[in-house]
């Protein structure tokens, strides 16, 4: 039944969760760090007395509630799209994808929502200490839940913990644990979390620098600094790293996507790595295949190899090395991947009717197949290979992936230069005249979102076709449903998305220059 799947119903809910996605991902970085430096302030104040600290804090949570209101409704309808456009994808992964996001509803969700209105609303109704307390808890409330949303994307870039029912035909949790702490789901969590929290930062420098530029509120303004340069450039620096292991990861459970990001077609042993690049279709004649090259390029050599293995020497598989095969490498074709999904869903096709024909013999055999290792390590580990017709189709957008991941870099470094700058030229006590650098600070609050964005942009559609890698692709994870209802329901949420998104900006310009109270 899938070999009949209307393409433009695969795009338009492709599309449509995208949408969603990129809206509520603008709201939810901002959330993470901002909520932690809005603790920091609050502690402060309680730990010194000062009321210019709570000043601070009272400003700064104001804005951090402006946004908290508008992401969570942007991350309900994102949840729901599960359930609406992907239900096949929810009802083959249920019990599996459905437990983190159980968890973060019970315990994260409730967690931030019990304590944000003692946030909010308890200042001179309760104990300086306990308001220090509920603040930290919608801190670690809103980075919790960032936790279970993330360990579900992560088992969908690699899954773990988990064996294939061929009698429900669904996958179901045999570890939580390994889903839990897989390195994948913890590298990502790190990785995001501290994107969020480098965001927040440039967040508060940059409105900061424009009180300074307007020679407002200067006490604020270079006491916020103080905490966010230090917050942001720790946050950043974490942020390298963790990033260096998730490229790791990638190369080892996603080449292909490895591949793309760098626009590697052929694989080589010491590879370099791309510092720079523009890309162009190929003058050559390259058949059915689209093939980018590079107009110009600065490239470091030996580096890729390294990122990838931590060898400088080590063969990088490249986009046709990936796609066609490479036996002295022990890569197998896509075309032959396919051949062994198709088999693998042919075995499940054949159970299933045997079990209903009262076929015994042929029930049981199968049913030793699907458990032997020899079928799970050479066929089902490939099943989602099995809804594909195309070789074709296993390569992503490589422009998309190489342009966001080194925009996405190329932004991750100069925020430390930035950060760093910002940080010494405030303990000279020369910031304020320094105003090209402030301008620069406000600035770079857009750059900020820029490669936050581009960072969920390489991931996900650097793993496409598929929502669980190698297990089910796209194709085979929609409903079926309407196109045009789809459709419908894209425009009416971007128009509704950007209502927010204007709304959002107006409140907050407003309460930036109106200021602390």
């Amino acid at each position: 039944m899938f070999e009949n799947i209307d393409l433009s119903l695969v795009n338009w809910s492709r599309g449509q969760f995208a949408l969603t996605a990129i809206y509520h991902w603008i709201f939810v970085p901002l959330t993470l760090g901002l909520s932690f430096i809005v603790a920091i302030f609050e502690t402060l104040y309680v730990r010194t007395g000062l009321e210019e600290w709570k000043r601070i804090t009272k400003f700064w949570m104001t804005l951090f509630g402006i946004n908290f209101a508008i992401g969570v409704a942007t991350g309900i309808i994102l949840e729901f799209e599960f359930g609406t456009n992907w239900s096949n994808y929810s009802w083959f992964v249920g019990d599996i994808f459905g437990a983190p996001l159980a968890i973060e509803g019970i315990m994260a969700f409730f967690l931030e929502s019990t304590f944000i209105a003692v946030m909010f609303f308890g200042w001179n109704k309760i104990s300086k200490k306990f308001h220090l307390i509920s603040t930290w808890l919608v801190a670690f409330g809103s980075n919790l839940s960032a936790l279970w949303i993330l360990v579900a994307n992560a088992w969908m870039q690699k899954p773990v913990g988990m064996h294939f029912n061929p009698d429900t035909a669904r996958n179901e949790m045999l570890n939580f644990w390994e889903v839990f702490l897989s390195p994948v789901a913890v590298t990502k969590f790190l990785h995001t979390i501290t994107s969020g929290y480098v965001l927040a930062a440039l967040f508060v420098i940059g409105i900061s620098s424009w009180y300074l530029l307007k020679n407002r509120e200067t006490l604020l303004a270079k006491r916020s600094i103080l905490v966010a340069a230090v917050f942001g450039l720790v946050s950043s620096l974490m942020l390298i790293y963790t990033g260096d292991g998730s490229a790791r990861q990638v190369a080892e459970a996603q080449p292909m996507k490895f591949a793309a990001f760098e626009g590697l077609y052929d694989g080589k042993a010491g590879a370099g790595l791309v510092a720079f690049g523009v890309m162009a279709d190929a003058k050559e004649d390259t058949g059915s295949r689209d093939i980018k090259e590079f107009l110009v390029k600065i490239e470091f050599p030996n580096i890729l190899s390294y990122m990838a293995f931590g060898d400088f020497q080590a063969f990088v598989p490249g986009i046709n090395d990936l796609t066609d095969g490479n036996p002295g490498q022990g890569l197998i074709a896509v075309a032959e991947k396919i051949d062994r999904g198709k088999f693998a869903r042919e075995s499940l096709a054949r159970l299933k009717t045997a079990r209903d024909d009262g076929d015994t013999a042929t029930y049981n055999q199968l049913q030793e197949r699907f458990n032997s290792a020899e079928f799970k390590d050479n066929y089902f580990r490939y099943f989602g290979y099995g809804f594909l017709n195309d070789p074709e189709s296993v390569i992503p957008n490589v422009p998309m992936a190489f342009y966001s991941f080194h925009i996405m870099v190329f932004l991750g470094f100069y925020f430390v230069i930035l950060l760093a700058l910002v940080l010494f030229y405030l303990f000279k006590n020369t910031l304020q005249d320094k105003k090209f650098l402030l301008r620069l600070s406000i600035f770079t609050i857009p750059l900020a979102y820029l490669a936050s964005q581009s960072g969920w942009v390489l991931a996900e559609t650097g793993r496409q076709p598929w929502v669980i890698q190698d297990l089910l692709p796209a194709v085979a994870a929609v409903s079926h449903i309407n196109a045009s209802s789809v459709q419908m329901t894209f425009f009416l949420f971007a128009v509704l998305f950007t209502a927010l998104l204007i709304a959002e900006l107006s409140i907050m310009f407003k309460q930036i220059k109106i200021g602390p109270k």
